[in-house]
């Protein structure tokens, strides 16, 4: 199954991704250090991230936007 919608947990050293399917249906449940996830999601086909609102939204915003620009 592909994923269509991802939540990003931002922190300052550790992120939780959590991704589903079209369904609803868990497929990526998954803690990720800070320098690994442009790299996770330059690996991913598009779909729509959710972020919560903070300080640094803005910054990972354009980071996962170049990602997906420059790999994908």
């Amino acid at each position: 199954m592909q994923m269509v919608r991802i939540g990003l947990d931002l922190a300052k050293y550790v992120f939780e991704v959590h991704g589903v399917d079209c369904y609803g249906k868990v497929v990526v449940s998954k803690t990720l250090r800070r320098d690994a996830v442009a790299r996770f999601f330059a690996n991913l086909p598009r779909c729509l991230v959710g972020m919560e609102a903070s300080n640094g939204v803005h910054y990972w915003a354009r980071v996962l936007l170049i990602s997906a620009m420059w790999f994908g």
